[in-house]
């Protein structure tokens, strides 16, 4: 017989793991004791060393469906402790190197549970157990236990002690567990403070009531889990043109909550694939494909050919849903582009002239998280914007990050994550937004004190982007000055590589990858702006091999919001105007062209006023989406002219992938980097305008012929240098038509490509790239 400690770190507090513990040790007829730690979960067994050996395996076996476990340490323990049988002990608070599990979707047997009339559960819309329920959005400080969440504030009654207390309940040690006696509760109100008459509805309680406003064209701001939402019915016409005007939420595509798979599929093609992505306990928002015969109404996602959808993951999504036949559009409650609202006063406030009714309750939002998005390309997941569901739970980093000290990776400007990185693993925060607005830098700077003291997180290197002009590099700053912190600057594109190269495990000592970055824009090397950059790169260094032409971006931030700047740009760079005019004077875009100050414009290019050159395909796709009519005049958001070019792409084009058809580019090397020109190619789509082809041919051509393009490159650069991987990164790169394209075409040439899955490809990965960058770059300091 012998003593051991075994020491399990992971995702292993709040997911019934301690439970899990005291059953197996049960089983295999141990003694000792489990608790929580700031390490993880700590056992002492005495037993045989067979049996202790099959527990060990049992845990691996039968860990918690909201468990994970990253690594278990068995040592002999020489101390004392009762032998008489097996108990969960108190958790112990000491220096913190756990995880912290995100929230989670109801799960089966919860939901069965509110839709019994026998259960005390019924209807109760805040019901969860270890299986289920909230986790980071309701957390202060760890370890996990009831006293550190905003459920201090509801003490259980008997029987949910009861039921916290029975081992062989779910809810055993389930700390946000409650019920209608003990817990948080649900109330409706009007948004004009007048008094909700209950005879106005059929309704079981008022969270049913909001089912019924809904069917009526209300717009409802809900209190969810990590944040307010706005909903009212997708299907109506007025509704959706109402909430978008009180929002300021032009263009935007919504968001839709459906009540089961039926309804989506009533509306979607969906795969099995994303059938299971949409039911897991992460239960993301899933782009889908729209399908023809049935539609939500036109203001939801004008101008995609892609609808999101999510499933209800909270109690009181199902208990509104339960009567509701049709889609819900469940967006941010928020004004356009500020963070969500999540405490009632606030949102009161903010929403009250957007909603009509506000379904409120009492349980804080300690952590505001957004929904995440995912979408499934050629049968993996990509996920778009991770938050609710997927964070904070930690990347493990590849062999060579363990042994680095604490960093702080501050990221980028737009759709911001910041990266703790400690002991070879990367906590990435959910998405944060655009910094640029005053309210989402101050929720950035909130979020990022937080996680600091949860973790109780001290950096000892702090990393930024290179633009000197970023929000979250200026605070960096002020972090390494106040803090006496070293401090690292990181080149954006870089960044993306990376942090691809992270997340796809490849070990810190790997051999360089031809890494493509395509984006709107980052700050280059050369002071520059850069967007369209092929770099050999590993963790440590990086070498510009070739970039796109740059071309004046007229009016700087402007010309993100205003299409045509960029096609004029192109246009008066590749050729002579006046020839141009003179040649294709009938087409739109010349005539609408012609219209604008273009002599200003053209001293303003050749002034360099507010008119950076940039080599950004993010701009290209913008250019070309204006010449063909798409977004001409002005972009609501960034990307939004790109993205229905993608969507109106003739698939038969796309299918049929003709070579012959395609756009050329002209490529020329100078000073060992190849410049990619775009003179051919807008020459050709000049004339396809000219012959009256469709905007769709014109945009398959386009996806086709930058694909082909990025072989070529890659192929001539093969002649050079050696790699064996290449990796797809950068915002540009979640167009699923490019992604697929070019992915197809560079495997034919047999080489090994890798994409984005579990960090976004955008700038919301851009984190954990700077944070994994900086850790090389230490090691290699050490050496």
């Amino acid at each position: 017989m012998r003593r051991e400690e075994i020491r399990v770190r992971g995702t292993v507090q709040g997911v019934g793991f301690r439970p899990t513990v005291y059953r197996l040790a049960k089983v295999c007829g141990l003694k000792g004791d489990v608790c929580n730690d700031g390490d993880g979960v700590l056992i002492r067994v005495y037993g045989s060393e067979d049996k202790i050996t099959e527990f060990v395996n049992k845990l691996y076996q039968e860990c918690p469906p909201l468990g994970k476990i990253n690594e278990v340490v068995r040592s002999e323990y020489l101390g004392e402790f009762d032998v008489d049988d097996f108990v969960i002990s108190h958790s112990v608070s000491n220096t913190i190197k756990t995880e912290i599990a995100a929230d989670a979707a109801t799960c089966s047997e919860c939901q069965r549970e509110i839709f019994d009339p026998l259960s005390r559960y019924f209807r109760y819309p805040f019901t969860n157990c270890t299986h289920c329920g909230p986790r980071l959005t309701i957390i202060r400080t760890i370890p996990y236990d009831r006293n550190n969440t905003s459920m201090v504030d509801f003490p259980m009654c008997e029987n949910c002690e009861t039921e916290y207390q029975d081992v062989e309940n779910r809810r055993f040690h389930a700390q946000p567990v409650a019920c209608f006696k003990c817990g948080p509760s649900a109330w409706l109100e009007r948004a004009d403070a007048q008094p909700v008459i209950a005879d106005m509805f059929s309704m079981l309680d008022d969270v049913d009531a909001v089912c019924t406003l809904l069917q009526k064209g209300e717009i409802i701001a809900i209190k969810g889990l990590g944040g307010f939402h706005l909903a009212c019915d997708a299907t109506q016409e007025m509704a959706v043109k109402k909430l978008r005007e009180r929002k300021k939420r032009y263009h935007k595509p919504l968001a839709l909550m459906a009540r089961d798979m039926n309804i989506i599929s009533e509306y979607c093609y969906v795969s099995e694939l994303e059938k299971k992505v949409l039911n897991s306990p992460a239960a993301p928002i899933v782009l889908l494909e729209i399908k023809p015969d049935k539609k939500v109404a036109g203001g939801v996602a004008p101008g995609q050919n892609n609808l999101g959808f999510m499933l209800p993951y909270t109690p009181l999504h199902h208990l509104i849903l339960r009567r509701m036949n049709r889609p819900i559009v469940l967006t941010s409650g928020n004004i356009s582009d500020q963070p969500q609202c999540i405490n009632n006063e606030d949102a009161k406030q903010k929403l009250g002239k957007i909603a009509d009714y506000f379904l409120l309750h009492n349980r804080d939002i300690v952590n505001r998280v957004d929904d995440s998005v995912v979408r499934v390309v050629d049968d993996k997941i990509q996920i778009l914007r991770r938050a609710r569901g997927y964070a904070p739970a930690p990347i493990i980093l590849p062999p060579g990050f363990e042994k680095i000290p604490p960093i702080l990776a501050m990221g980028s400007e737009l759709k911001n994550t910041f990266c703790l990185l400690r002991e070879g693993e990367a906590i990435l925060s959910q998405h944060l937004g655009d910094l640029e607005n005053a309210a989402a830098f101050n929720a950035y700077q909130e979020t990022l004190n937080l996680y600091l003291n949860l973790f109780q997180h001290q950096p000892e290197i702090l990393a930024i982007d290179k633009h000197p002009e970023y929000l979250s590099s200026k605070l960096g700053q002020e972090l390494a000055e106040t803090n006496n912190i070293q401090i690292t600057e990181i080149q954006h594109h870089h960044a993306h590589i990376a942090a691809c190269m992270a997340e796809n495990q490849l070990p810190l000592n790997t051999k360089p990858v031809l890494g493509i970055a395509f984006d709107g824009l980052g700050y280059g090397e050369d002071g520059k702006l850069w967007g369209g950059e092929f770099l050999l790169a590993d963790y440590q260094n990086y070498q510009r091999l070739a970039t796109f032409k740059p071309i004046a971006m007229i009016g700087g931030e402007q010309a993100i919001y205003q299409p045509w700047r960029n096609t004029y740009a192109h246009l008066q760079s590749a050729f002579n105007w006046e020839e141009v005019k003179q040649e294709y004077a009938e087409l739109d875009i010349i005539k609408f062209l012609e219209k604008k100050p273009l002599k200003l414009l053209n001293q303003i290019i050749d002034k360099n006023i507010n008119s950076p050159p940039a080599s950004s395909v993010g701009r290209l796709f913008d250019a070309v989406a204006a010449a063909i009519g798409i977004c001409r005049e002005e972009c609501s958001y960034e990307g939004k002219a790109a993205i229905e070019m993608e969507a109106i792409a003739d698939i038969n084009i796309l299918n049929n992938d003709k070579e012959t058809l395609n756009y050329l580019f002209q490529i020329e090397k100078l000073d060992k980097i190849y410049y990619i020109d775009f003179s051919p190619m807008w020459l050709g789509i000049l004339k396809d305008l000219k012959q009256q082809t469709s905007p769709a041919k014109i945009s398959a051509k386009f996806h086709i012929s930058l694909s082909i393009l990025v072989t070529q490159i890659v192929n001539q650069i093969s002649q050079t240098y050696q790699f064996s991987q290449v990796i797809l990164t950068g915002g540009v790169f979640q167009n699923q038509i490019l992604l697929q394209q070019t992915n197809k075409r560079l495997k034919q040439l047999g080489i090994k490509v890798l994409t984005h899955s579990i960090v976004p490809a955008n700038d919301g990965g851009i984190s954990l790239g700077q944070a994994v960058i900086t850790a090389a770059k230490y090691k290699k300091n050490e050496q």
